[in-house]
């Protein structure tokens, strides 16, 4: 199966090309950003050596999606989407802070409450709860944006301020935004019978100075989904949640010796696993969206990328 793992376009007017994990950023005349979503898998921030059938497909279209979703309360940098991989907006000055927040004792927040600490990026977390328990108010818990491929950090709102990463005025617009997003995203995970666990947004300036959302939204890789119906069920008995993320790839990689750290070797995924989270990918597409998933042609997947670019620029 031919998936998109790199790209080498060059389009008019292109003045340069951002690299990140698993997209790939072309900047048109100061003007425009050309997003690609590769097929590229992320996990503990290390880049898997082989790419997942229609994964940037699936992304790109889940979160264009939420921002046509969400475009009332919170304004976004999209402008078009001329191919199933690919978005296209206004081009924005990142802020260097993901704007993370957490409606429940899950992932990266259950690993550090299980070590004993009750203290998030500076936020503190009640007693008592058990892995997967629902907050009594959601949390953000903020990460440093890293520039080099290195692991995001997690910091706090007063270091944030401090260290003016972000100026309070602003901070204040990305914490209204957060919490917009997060209950907006929440009441239309409860209509596809799904609970919004917890994401990540990341915002940026426009050449005049307005706030918006950029980047992906709501999707597998940015956000935790579990299982709406038998949640409370598994929480008394003290069972596993039944969910949708990209958690389930974290977990065959730790039960393979590997988390990102030191001298550790990334494990082999076969076809038949890379198959697996392909099909895993297109399960939380339907679920989440509540629509079939409709394959694109892959034949020439990065041909078909640069002809629909290049016909959408002449426009």
């Amino acid at each position: 199966m031919n998936t998109i793992t790199t790209t080498d376009f060059h389009f008019p007017n292109q003045k340069s090309v951002y690299r990140g994990k698993v997209r790939e950023v072309y900047n048109i005349n100061d003007e425009l950003l050309v997003m690609i979503a590769t097929d590229r898998l992320s996990a503990f921030d290390v880049v898997m050596p082989k790419g997942i059938p229609y994964k940037g497909q699936i992304l790109n279209q889940i979160a264009t999606k939420f921002m046509q979703l969400t475009q009332d309360i919170v304004p976004n940098w999209l402008i078009a989407t001329p191919d199933v991989n690919v978005a296209v907006g206004h081009l924005c000055e990142p802020f260097k802070v993901e704007m993370v927040i957490r409606g429940y004792l899950s992932g990266h927040a259950a690993r550090e409450y299980a070590l004993g600490k009750r203290t998030i990026c500076g936020v503190t977390m009640v007693e008592e709860l058990k892995e997967n328990d629902k907050f009594p108010i959601p949390i953000i818990t903020p990460t440093t944006k890293a520039d080099n491929g290195s692991h995001d950090e997690d910091i706090s709102r007063e270091a944030i301020l401090s260290n003016r990463i972000v100026t309070e005025e602003d901070y204040l617009v990305l914490e209204k935004y957060t919490r917009a997003l997060y209950q907006r995203g929440t009441e239309i995970a409860a209509t596809r019978g799904l609970i919004l666990v917890d994401t990540k947004y990341e915002f940026g300036k426009t050449r005049d100075g307005k706030i918006v959302l950029i980047d992906e939204i709501h999707t597998p890789d940015s956000s935790r989904y579990f299982y709406l119906e038998g949640y409370q069920n598994r929480q008394d008995e003290g069972e596993e949640q039944k969910q949708l993320s990209k958690e389930f790839v974290r977990r065959w990689l730790i039960e393979n010796g590997f988390q990102g750290k030191e001298g550790q070797k990334i494990p082999d995924m076969t076809d038949d696993y890379i198959e697996l989270v392909s099909n895993r990918y297109i399960e939380l597409y339907e679920n989440i969206l509540g629509e079939k998933f409709i394959k694109a042609e892959v034949s020439e997947i990065n041909k078909r990328i640069e002809n629909n670019v290049l016909e959408y620029l002449k426009k």
